[in-house]
C-alpha cells in the first residue's frame, strides 16, 4: 500500500504548550479530575492540584464503593487540604467542565463525541503536565507489545548504572507523583500507550532523548476500529524530534503487524518520516550500514553503533560493533529483543558494554509478565507458576507458551477488544515447528468464545471454558494430581491474551488475585 493511499480519520490537535504557564499559575484555578479511578493516575493528579493550591473536583462514572481504595488514599492523608476538594462519583455533569478552568483527562476517553470534553475551557493530562514542568531527558517507550518490560529493563540498567532516574507512565505510576524530584540530570523512563500520546498531539512537549516503538501489532481495535489511526497515535512519539535525539525502531517483517493495512514492517515507515537519529533492533544480524542491535545465532545481543555516536560516550572502544548483551535470567526470545533495546538505550547513555552485560544479567523481570511467583511439588513432580497476566494481545499469549522451551500447563482467555485471536492457536497447533502445550484451560469470556472457535479448527483439545479462576485451577490441580511423576519441574503459565474487563478490575488485578488464588489451592 503506497503512502498516499493511507486514510486516517478525523483527529484532534490540542494547543501548543500547557494551559498552566508555570507550577505557581496553579494556585486559586478549578480543576477537575476526569476519572479518579483505581490504578493512581486520577489519585496523583489529584494530591498534584491540591498540593499546589488548586480548587479540585474529581468526577468519576464509577461509584464511591468501587473507587474505596482511592478516596480513602486521599480521605486519610493529613497532608492534603480536603477543604478544597469535592467529588462527583457515579455520574459526569456537564457544569463540572464548563465551570472549570481546566480539565484532567483520562487517557482512556475519547475526545471525539465526547459531550463533556467538549464543554472544557482547556485540557491537561499528567503526561501534558509534567512534560511542561520537568527538565528531565526523557527516554519513551511505546508499542503493542513488550513495553513495560523494555521501559522496566532500562529503568532497572539506569538505576544500578548510577543514574538517578525514574519511571513512570503507563505503567501504571504518574510521573507527577516524582516531578519535584526531577531535574536536568535525572533520567525519566516513559511507558507511553497510544491513547496517552494522542492527548499530547499538537502540543509540542514531547521531545525525547530516545524513543522506542517496541514491535507492532493490531491492538485496542474496539476503541480505534482501524489500524492506521492506531499507528497514527503511535507515531507521536517520535513527532517533535530532532537529529541530536535517537530514535530505535523495528528492522524485521513481520505478517502479524498488518492489521489489514499490507504493511508488514512499520519500523521502516517509522524510519523514513523520524528526524532523529534512527537505530534500529532484529533478531538476526542487521545489514553493513545499518546501525543498531541484533541476537546472533546463540541469542547474545550485539550493538552496531558510528564512530560519530560512540566518540561522544566516555569509554575507549576498538570496534563499532559491541557485544552488549549475554545471559539473562527472564526467559523467552521476545524478553530477549526487548531487554537487548534496553541495553542500547544504556549504550547510547554511555555504560559500558561489560557493565550492560552484568547489570542486564540481574534483571528478574517485572510483576505480570512471565512473573515466576510460586513452585510447589505434587505427586513427586515440581511445579513452577508464572503469571503473564499483562499479555492482553493474542501473540503474545502464544510466545508465552514457546518461551520455555518445553511443554507447559497453558492457562488462557478473557474478553475480546476487536482483535484477530488466531494467533493462539497458531501458536500452539501441532505443525511441526511449535512447542505443543501438555494441557490448555481456558477462562470464560468473549475472547475465548473465538479462541474455541479456532481450537476446533485445529484440533485442538482444552478444558473449560471455566467461570472463574478458581475453578479452573481446581480442574488443574486434579489433572497435576493423576499425571505422571517427572523429574524434571513442570511450567504452569497464566497468559490470557485478552483483557480483564468483566470479570477483573484490569490485568494487574487478574494477575494478583491469580497469583493468590495458586497459593492458596496449591500450597
Amino acid at each position: 500500500m503506497s503512502d498516499s493511499e493511507l486514510k486516517v480519520p478525523a483527529i484532534h490537535f490540542y494547543p501548543a504548550g500547557c494551559f498552566f504557564k508555570s507550577i505557581d499559575d496553579i494556585k486559586g484555578k478549578r480543576v477537575t479530575v476526569m476519572g479518579l479511578g483505581l490504578n493512581g493516575g486520577g489519585e496523583a493528579s489529584v494530591r498534584f492540584f491540591l498540593n499546589h493550591g488548586a480548587y479540585v473536583l474529581a468526577t468519576d462514572m464509577k461509584t464511591e464503593a468501587d473507587l474505596k481504595t482511592t478516596i480513602d488514599s486521599l480521605n486519610n492523608d493529613e497532608s492534603l487540604d480536603k477543604s478544597r476538594l469535592s467529588y462527583r462519583l457515579g455520574e459526569h455533569r456537564i457544569e463540572d467542565f464548563e465551570n472549570a478552568d481546566c480539565v484532567i483527562k483520562n487517557p482512556g476517553v475519547k475526545y471525539d463525541g465526547n459531550k463533556f470534553l467538549a464543554q472544557a475551557k482547556a485540557i491537561e493530562t499528567d503526561i501534558s503536565l509534567f512534560l511542561s514542568f520537568s527538565k528531565s531527558p526523557i527516554i519513551a517507550v511505546t508499542g503493542s507489545k513488550g513495553k513495560s518490560s523494555t521501559v522496566s529493563a532500562i529503568y532497572y540498567g539506569l538505576r544500578q548504572s548510577g543514574f538517578n532516574a525514574f519511571l513512570g507512565g503507563n505503567i501504571t505510576v504518574s510521573p507527577l507523583t516524582f516531578l519535584d524530584q526531577t531535574d536536568e540530570t535525572t533520567p525519566v523512563v516513559l511507558e507511553l500507550s497510544s491513547w496517552q500520546l494522542a492527548d499530547l498531539r499538537g502540543r509540542r512537549l514531547l521531545k525525547p532523548k530516545v524513543s522506542i516503538i517496541t514491535k507492532i501489532i493490531p491492538d485496542h481495535q474496539n476503541f480505534y476500529h482501524s489500524m492506521l489511526a492506531y499507528v497514527n497515535d503511535k507515531k507521536l512519539i517520535y513527532a517533535d524530534q530532532t537529529k541530536k535525539d535517537f530514535a530505535i525502531f523495528d528492522f524485521d517483517s513481520d505478517p502479524a503487524a498488518d492489521g489489514g493495512t499490507l504493511i508488514e514492517n512499520w519500523g521502516d515507515i517509522f524510519a523514513k518520516e523520524c528526524k532523529a537519529t534512527v537505530l534500529r533492533y532484529s533478531k538476526k544480524q542487521l545489514p553493513e550500514g545499518v546501525l543498531g542491535v541484533w541476537q546472533d545465532k546463540k541469542g547474545v545481543g550485539k550493538a552496531r553503533l558510528s564512530t560519530a555516536i560512540l566518540d561522544t560516550l566516555p569509554q575507549d572502544y576498538e570496534k563499532t560493533t559491541e557485544t552488549v548483551l549475554k545471559d539473562l535470567i527472564v526467559p523467552g526470545k521476545h524478553m530477549r529483543s526487548n531487554v537487548l533495546n534496553a541495553a542500547l538505550v544504556l549504550r547510547i547513555m554511555g555504560v559500558s558494554p561489560d557493565r550492560i552485560i552484568e547489570v542486564l544479567g540481574r534483571w528478574n523481570g517485572i510483576e505480570h509478565r512471565l512473573e515466576f511467583f510460586h513452585e510447589c511439588k505434587i505427586a513427586g513432580t515440581i511445579y513452577r507458576f508464572y503469571n503473564d497476566s499483562a499479555a492482553t494481545v493474542p501473540e503474545a499469549a502464544a510466545e508465552a507458551t514457546q518461551a520455555f522451551g518445553k511443554p507447559v500447563y497453558f492457562l488462557t482467555g478473557g474478553t475480546d477488544k476487536g482483535l484477530d485471536l488466531s494467533p493462539v492457536a497458531n501458536g500452539i497447533c501441532d505443525n511441526g515447528k511449535n512447542i505443543v502445550p501438555r494441557a490448555v484451560y481456558l477462562l470464560e469470556g468473549s475472547a475465548t468464545d473465538k479462541m474455541i472457535s479456532d481450537f476446533k479448527a485445529e484440533a485442538i483439545s482444552y478444558k473449560g471454558p471455566f467461570a472463574s479462576i478458581e475453578e479452573m485451577l481446581n480442574v488443574l490441580k486434579a489433572d497435576l494430581e493423576k499425571a505422571e511423576s517427572s523429574k524434571e519441574s513442570q511450567i504452569v503459565v497464566f497468559s490470557p491474551g485478552a483483557t480483564s474487563f468483566g470479570m477483573f478490575k484490569n490485568e494487574f488485578d487478574r494477575g494478583n488475585q491469580f497469583k493468590v488464588k495458586v497459593k492458596k489451592i496449591f500450597c
